[in-house]
């Protein structure tokens, strides 16, 4: 398996049934996954535990990291059901909304959440259906909500419904999360991922329970979400554009902008951000995908994302490794606009008052120049590998770090190859490890140059304050 891949942009992979084959999940590896994604809204403890067993095998076959994350279903709002397993909405019509699991009355639409029930106002609107079907509340009549039908259709048993207009008072995280989570971090999972966070608390919730076993991931998919953005970026290890929810609960010509603005706050702040959501829907069933598609995983790699991800086309799709080689091929042509890089540098986000940032800042000025052909960083923790990743350097980056579960963290980060590595002692072995690195995870040749950040007194974490540029 190559060592380099020969691109900045990490891709993330959704494994369902067309992709959870042992020797598929080493094919999906060898033609550019960076990291697994584990959809914990399906499937089973024991196949997801399966999964993650495989994909740690096919780790030590690479010889290299390799990232996976729970993603939790969340608190899914869904109606009720009915007499005969649907009710038809007709434009302009008048319904009753009841808390009840199931009716039988006429124009009623059972919505067995009490929350939801208690905090929806007149004005409020519902979507229903993934969005295909809409209505505005118009009253509250003692335990009834009546609403009008702006959008019709056929509304079946146990439907999502989204409510964009209002805050819902409940926990991102349900009886079921809690125990998917339990099992998640017990296989030892990278990364959660939390699933329509509304609030910076939220992220709090989960980092009590989860503390320092894997990092976390804030879903940005509701209004509220969008509102406390700052917030949630400062609390969250990292942060997904779940655009399908996004686009329901928000107007779909907003999502773009709200995109570029989620992209920008977290490289302002040092945070990998994935994008997701439909980036090559077609090829569930094509083998190539439409023009637009690529366009929109060319426009996700040029706005700056660390990560762009495969859903139903690698988890359902006839054709999960094509999807990833084409992805891999997309990012690479974006990433050979000599304008990405122009952009890039010039719009390196404003730094903190500190010895480790203007350090990485420095190597980020430096690994641009034309003879440089890598910057290797020692890292315990990995936040001398996410500062660097923030400079968005041209150059290969390695991370060496002693730190197994450091080392998978930053599959997810934007251009850092990570690799373990002992603690060194003295310069001289600094040296040393940092050139055979270079050689061996990145293209660098002899008579080339790479620049090197590390600590010292080395093994000390939090204390990089040293820069050296050494030809190899």
């Amino acid at each position: 398996m190559s060592a380099f891949r020969g691109r900045h942009t990490k891709i993330v992979a959704t494994v369902g049934p067309a992709s959870s084959a042992p020797a598929m999940l080493e094919t999906l590896c060898r033609v550019g996954v960076d990291v697994f994604r584990l959809n914990f809204s399906h499937g089973e403890h024991s196949k997801h535990g399966a999964v993650y067993a495989a994909i740690r095998e096919v780790e030590k076959k690479a010889g290299r990291p390799i990232a996976v994350f729970a993603d939790l279903q969340g608190p899914k709002i869904r109606c009720g059901q009915f007499p005969d397993g649907a009710i038809e909405l007709r434009w302009g019509a008048e319904v009753a909304i009841t808390q009840e699991a199931q009716t039988s009355a006429p124009d009623t639409i059972p919505l067995p959440h009490p929350e939801v029930f208690a905090a929806l106002q007149p004005g409020d609107r519902l979507k229903l259906d993934d969005g295909k079907l809409e209505l505005t509340i118009l009253a509250r009549q003692g335990e009834v909500l009546r609403a009008k039908v702006d959008a019709p259709g056929k509304l079946s048993d146990r439907k999502g419904v989204n409510v964009p207009d209002r805050p819902i008072p409940i926990s991102a995280l349900t009886p079921k999360d809690r125990a998917d989570l339990a099992f998640a971090l017990e296989l030892g999972v990278d990364y959660v991922a939390l699933s329509f966070v509304q609030r910076p608390e939220d992220i709090d919730e989960a980092r009590a329970i989860i503390g320092d076993r894997a990092g976390i991931i804030a879903k940005i998919e509701k209004p509220s979400a969008v509102e406390h953005l700052e917030a949630i970026v400062a609390r969250a290890d990292a942060i997904m554009v779940a655009r399908g929810d996004l686009g329901v609960e928000m107007a779909s010509e907003q999502v773009p902008i709200i995109q570029r603005k989620i992209v920008r706050v977290c490289r302002a702040a040092g945070k990998p951000v994935i994008v997701a959501t439909h980036m090559l829907e077609s090829m569930v069933d094509a083998p190539t995908p439409t023009r637009a598609e690529a366009s929109d995983v060319a426009t996700a790699v040029l706005q700056g994302a660390d990560a762009v991800m495969l859903s139903a086309e690698s988890a359902v799709g006839r054709h999960p490794p094509t999807a990833v080689a084409i992805m891999d091929r997309i990012i690479k042509a974006a990433e050979t606009d000599e304008e990405f890089w122009v952009r890039r540098s010039s719009e390196r986000p404003p730094h903190d008052l500190s010895t480790a940032d203007a350090i990485s800042q420095a190597a980020g000025l430096i690994a641009d120049a034309p003879d440089v052909a890598a910057l290797v960083a020692y890292t315990k923790t990995g936040s001398t590998a996410l500062r660097i990743a923030r400079e968005r350097p041209r150059c290969a980056m390695v991370a060496l770090t002693p730190d197994t579960s450091v080392a998978r963290r930053l599959r997810l980060c934007w251009g850092i190859e990570p690799a373990l590595s002992e603690d060194v002692c003295d310069f001289e072995t600094m040296l040393i490890t940092a050139e055979t690195a270079a050689k061996t995870w990145t293209n660098a040749k002899a008579g080339e140059r790479i620049v090197i950040i590390t600590g010292y007194p080395f093994g000390n974490p939090g204390k990089t304050n040293t820069l050296k540029v050494s030809r190899l």
